[in-house]
């Protein structure tokens, strides 16, 4: 259906575009502007007073006539053509597809702004996805449903990881359709290469569907991206009933591009910034994880920041933490001795990782393990710290021990090849070899028969 088309608009500010307000205008309806040539971009509606309405254009406004220009209130948000084509395709922040192919062919659209989920209709997220990563699935393990953030910093190997997470992730149940929801904002172009490359280097492109805004592209489109993504997810989900894991890179030039958006709109600024809504604007993104109540699929949120200055009290991971459930933080010091992946022991936490694992699930020794690992590392940190100030030689031999197993720790558990998939009964079993370096009286987080079961014995 047809909107009504004006003539001539208010005022042209950088990417904002004003005009006299209409009957029966909506927040975030989508609008087409026409420039003198016929040329046609598309804009949305970002803020309403009684006698105007703001459109932040998606392209450039070079080009376009305060006079000569043409504007037509399109009556709907924007919407993503969604079915079960989107599967193997690469679209732009907008929806639109980039891969040479034309749009899917599909009759249903869907709102990309989504709706809020009624918690009562949410179910308990308690099932495993493994990603072949140690320090995750050992550590951290990743549940069904959940939304776990990874906190980086700059040169940090993030990219790395999350492809290596898409290419291995995977549930042990069967039977279960289970795809990858991709979404990259204000990334390089090489950075965009090197996942395409190696989605399709690993043949797991026909099993994602991909979203690029590059770091060129308007701020506006790199805040309708994830929405997009999402909207996909949402439909593969809770239409499809498939397991859907969306990767999300990077959460921070998301909230750059928000910043950019409220500064064009002379809203007051927050912390370091940001707008005061920075808070619920995240929770509108990340709370579209979960799994619902009549439906078999789920969405699993696995966004990526880079901590500017690895500064965990920043305002974007300090306020994703109060959403999430749990984060997995990159060590930088871990990188510089080699440890790849460099997932920090002590700051990393998955909240819901206890209700997803035991026996049934991954093993029935899993939640003991993962306990006395991160006890014996926490007593690593502490030891050496110790040794910083009066020396290793002085430590005594029970000490030293503990070094010895904090070394292999880091060799042995954490580091793995970024090709090495391993399965859970292999963390576990690592685990346990690890463990074995210890005296087994300190083992006190692990009952007897799961220490006369699994523990090999001679090496401590």
């Amino acid at each position: 259906m047809r909107g009504i088309e004006y003539r001539g608009l208010e005022k042209i500010d950088g990417p904002l575009v004003i005009t006299e307000r209409t009957r029966n205008v909506m927040f975030n309806e989508m609008v087409a502007i026409y420039d003198r040539a016929g040329g046609r971009r598309l804009g949305r509606v970002i803020d309403l007073s009684r006698d105007f309405a703001a459109v932040q254009v998606f392209d450039t406004t070079t080009g376009l006539s305060a006079e000569d220009s043409r504007l037509e209130f399109l009556g709907h948000p924007m919407e993503l053509r969604v079915g079960v084509d989107l599967l193997g395709r690469v679209f732009n922040g907008l929806g639109q597809p980039i891969d040479g192919y034309a749009d899917i062919y599909s009759s249903t659209l869907i709102d990309v702004n989504g709706l809020p989920i009624n918690p009562y209709a949410r179910t308990y997220p308690r099932d495993f996805i493994q990603t072949g990563v140690s320090a995750i699935d050992g550590m951290n393990t990743l549940i069904r449903g959940q939304k776990l953030p990874i906190f980086s910093g700059n040169g940090l190997p993030h990219n790395k990881l999350a492809a290596q997470i898409i290419r291995q992730a995977k549930i042990l149940t069967a039977n279960e359709s289970f795809v990858i929801v991709f979404c990259a904002m204000g990334i390089k172009y090489d950075v965009a290469s090197f996942f395409l490359n190696d989605f399709e280097r690993s043949g797991v492109l026909s099993n994602v569907v991909v979203f690029l805004s590059l770091a060129d592209a308007p701020s506006l489109e790199q805040l309708i991206a994830p929405r997009c993504a999402l909207c996909a997810a949402e439909y593969l989900a809770y239409e499809r009933n498939m397991q859907v894991l969306v990767v999300m890179t990077d959460m921070t030039n998301y909230c750059e591009a928000l910043r950019e958006v409220s500064s064009v709109q002379g809203e007051v600024p927050s912390r370091k910034g940001y707008p005061g809504y920075l808070y619920s604007d995240l929770a509108s993104i990340y709370e579209r994880a979960g799994k619902i109540q009549g439906s078999t699929g789920s969405i699993t949120q696995l966004p990526i920041l880079s901590m500017p200055n690895d500064d965990i009290s920043h305002p974007i991971p300090d306020l994703t933490g109060y959403i999430t459930e749990g984060q997995i933080v990159l060590d930088r010091e871990l990188s510089q001795k080699g440890v790849y992946p460099p997932v920090a022991g002590l700051p990393s936490l998955s909240r819901l990782m206890k209700d997803g694992i035991g026996e049934g699930i991954t093993r029935d020794d899993h939640k003991d393990v993962s306990s006395q690992l991160f006890a014996a590392y926490s007593k690593v940190k502490n030891i050496r710290n110790l040794a910083s100030i009066i020396g290793e030689e002085e430590l005594s031999a029970g000490d030293k021990q503990y070094l010895k197993f904090g070394d292999r720790f880091e060799k042995e558990f954490i580091t793995q090849g970024e090709t090495e998939n391993r399965s859970i009964e292999q963390t576990l079993d690592i685990g346990w070899k690890l463990l074995s370096v210890l005296p087994e009286e300190d083992l006190l987080r692990i009952s007897k028969k799961l220490i006369e079961k699994y523990l090999p014995k001679g090496e401590g």
